[in-house]
């Protein structure tokens, strides 16, 4: 008789390959892995509620209500030309300001809120250059993994760590910040040179452009202004109550459903019209997809994998540089949540033979950063992808892969030596 394992394993390997092979919706193919999941009681349904991570689900409810919602009041287009104009209308430009933006933005808030934000922007942005945005887009992705590494809020993995081994902000600040920087520029470099013909346009082309960007009056793109201000208002509200959501006693997600339902009321916009605009599919994926891996929880398969590779180590060096690149590879596989859930407590279990200290730091690294390497392996992604798919703009799996895969070694690699040097060599 086939065990809830090997059933767990089956039905999450066929997930995956449906996802990859794209020919059905990659929502439907996490809730049809979901539903066997359940249906054959891997995960009995009283289960499902610990498995579904609903603070992801409802944060980015919330925040997708307040971003189409302010869509209508021009607010995008106006941020859109002020900074096109800042750049100059090169393409080259436009794509390491956002950048910067967005890592900077992630790491302060939360990686989703940021994409859901910056997205409409820079596909505003391409359609006035006339050019493809997919550089722009794949950069915003790999800025926003790799900026909501660098503090303890930026990214949920980093809460998680933080909370369990006791580390404050400064201390991610301090160990995981000037990594985080390296690895940005590092990652622009690659991004410029892989996307540098999409990027260049002729002399006559940027003169076309500069001049586009030069006769938008930015005020104009303004449709709304009473809407608009609202939206400005709420937003800031929305953004300052991120920086004390610890301190008034509220989650993330319930600070964007506050600010949601504050501005569907201020503003008196027609909900139905609103509503149709979230991304419904991204939900159901991540709600679908949480199921799936929950059965690799629930059948202690993970913890069977992440027990084997973290207790075959014999120094705190070798131990770091497994976790790190284990938690990486496997981020871009299954869902970091779970993952760091799991590692925890093994990482815990080491302080009996050695520092734990710096595994830490191993494991925030791959946790977060692990989620650049495919098109599902990190929040943003799915986002991103999602929204561009609403814009007629496909990024396959596999296409996102060759480039996803390349960042996930140079910027682990990186990071790996950079904490090796601190915590070994120093």
């Amino acid at each position: 008789m086939i065990g809830p394992e090997l059933i767990a394993i089956a039905v999450f390997l066929f997930t995956y390959a449906l996802i990859i092979d794209e020919r059905i919706h990659r929502a439907v193919a996490a809730m049809f892995g979901a539903s066997v999941i359940v249906f054959l009681h891997i995960v009995p349904w009283e289960k499902i509620p610990e498995y579904i991570d609903l603070g992801t689900i409802f944060l980015l409810m919330g925040m997708m209500i307040i971003v189409n919602t302010a869509r209508g009041s021009g607010l995008f287009e106006f941020i859109a030309i002020k900074t096109a104009k800042l750049a100059n209308g090169s393409p080259m430009r436009v794509l390491l300001l956002f950048s910067l933006v967005t890592a900077v933005t992630s790491a302060f808030l939360d990686n989703v809120t940021t994409v859901l934000l910056l997205t409409p922007m820079l596909l505003y942005i391409a359609s006035v250059m006339r050019i493809t945005p997919l550089p722009f887009l794949i950069a915003e992705i790999f800025s926003s993994n790799i900026g909501g590494a660098a503090t303890l809020i930026g990214d949920p993995p980093n809460i998680m760590i933080g909370s369990a081994a006791g580390l404050t902000f400064n201390e991610f600040i301090v160990n995981l910040g000037p990594i985080m920087v390296v690895d940005l520029a590092v990652v622009m470099g690659m991004l410029v040179l892989i996307y540098r013909k999409d990027l260049h346009v002729s002399p006559d082309e940027q003169a076309g452009i500069e001049k586009t960007f030069a006769d938008l009056n930015e005020r104009e793109a303004i449709r709304d202004m009473p809407l608009f201000k609202k939206s400005v208002a709420v937003i800031a509200l929305v953004i300052g109550m991120f920086f004390v959501h610890d301190l008034l006693g509220l989650e993330p997600a319930l600070v964007a459903l506050i600010g949601a339902s504050i501005l569907l009321f201020w503003s008196r916009q027609n909900p139905e019209e609103i509503f149709e605009k979230i991304e419904w599919p991204a939900l159901f994926f991540f709600g679908g997809l949480f199921v799936v891996v929950g059965a690799l929880v629930e059948t202690g398969t993970i913890a069977a994998v992440a027990g084997f590779v973290v207790n075959n180590v014999h120094s705190e060096g070798e131990a770091m540089m497994i976790i790190a690149w284990f938690a990486a590879i496997a981020s871009a596989i299954v869902d970091n949540i779970p993952l760091t859930a799991t590692l925890i407590p093994l990482i815990q279990d080491l302080g009996v033979s050695m520092d734990t200290y710096p595994l830490w730091w191993a494991l925030s690294l791959g946790a977060c950063l692990g989620g650049n390497g495919t098109a599902i392996g990190a929040s943003a992604n799915v986002v991103v992808i999602g929204i561009a798919a609403r814009n007629n703009l496909s990024i396959s799996f596999l296409e996102f892969l060759k480039v996803g895969m390349l960042v996930l070694f140079v910027t682990v690699g990186i990071g790996t030596a950079l904490l090796y040097l601190n915590f070994v060599v120093l």
